[in-house]
């Protein structure tokens, strides 16, 4: 691990470390960075690094009961052409938690990690 400033820092909490980490990096293209599972494990893409906390975390436990619930916030993955991507994930048997959305700034989907927590998967509006 490099300086603290060269990443932005995530955390979701998630109900199995090791499934999420695989989900991460099977799926979505992240590196594992460490892991102290089935406690803890963080995995980066990018920039971004995200601290994926099992219940046995201290992360997890600072956590209050009433917070601790997936979805209310979503990480945010760009792409170039996000058909290819939704047929690539699909195919690889994961279900998506909406439709396609299409705005002035792009379109987007939504997936779910293993414990329900989101992912926005976005493709900006190309711009004459």
């Amino acid at each position: 691990m490099t300086s603290h400033d060269e990443y932005v820092s995530v955390r979701y909490l998630v109900d199995d470390v090791q499934a999420a980490a695989d989900f991460y990096t099977t799926h979505l293209g992240f590196t594992l960075n460490s892991s102290a599972a089935p406690a803890f494990a963080d995995v980066t893409r990018g920039r971004l690094r995200l601290l994926l906390s099992g219940p046995a975390s201290s992360g997890a436990r600072a956590t209050p009961k009433e917070a601790a619930v997936a979805g209310g916030n979503r990480i945010h993955l760009t792409y170039d052409d996000l058909d290819a991507e939704i047929d690539r994930l699909g195919g690889a048997g994961l279900t998506f938690r909406s439709e396609v959305v299409a705005g002035p700034g792009g379109r987007q989907i939504l997936l779910a990690d293993p414990a329900g927590n989101l992912i926005e998967l976005f493709q900006p509006a190309r711009r004459p």
